[in-house]
């Protein structure tokens, strides 16, 4: 089971619960790790412009940013690293993707955690691999394809 440390470093409405954050990770982390440690923050916009800028160049916020954790050779910890969600992007994105606010952070929660194991979606082969994970994932969850209208 996934060791969660949810921070919320903004007040925003209808956050999802800790339960909902842990279901999550559980779901993308368990079939990777047996024993994972995660830490969610749940920022401002302006924290998240900030980060976003200073580790991707990109000066807006974003909806979650992933920071892997590398533990130094020889050392094995189960801490795999931290997201930073932005909740006002992804209720707007929510809006303008037409899905419900608590589905959209399950896919960013879930998007996040992928990202912290290794997965990318730079190339197209791995974005399709990605893609296909997050699907798989939120359909267990009972949550409709994110991607439904990429198509």
């Amino acid at each position: 089971m996934t060791e969660l440390d949810l921070q919320i470093a903004c007040e925003f409405d209808d956050l999802p619960s800790f339960e909902q954050f842990q279901l999550w990770a559980d779901k993308a982390l368990s079939n990777y790790r047996e024993d994972a440690e995660l830490t969610i923050v749940i920022s401002d916009e302006a924290q998240s412009q900030q980060l976003n800028n200073d580790y991707r160049g990109k000066d807006k916020p974003t909806n979650v940013l992933s920071f892997p954790f590398e533990a130094p050779p020889g050392i094995e910890l189960p801490l795999v690293g931290d997201l930073i969600i932005c909740p006002a992007i992804v209720l707007a994105e929510s809006i303008e993707q037409e899905k419900t606010f608590h589905d959209h952070f399950a896919h960013m929660v879930i998007h996040g955690c992928l990202h912290l194991l290794g997965f990318d979606h730079i190339k197209d082969e791995d974005a399709l691999e990605m893609e296909s994970i997050e699907k798989q994932l939120l359909a267990d969850l009972n949550i409709a394809d994110p991607y439904r209208d990429d198509i």
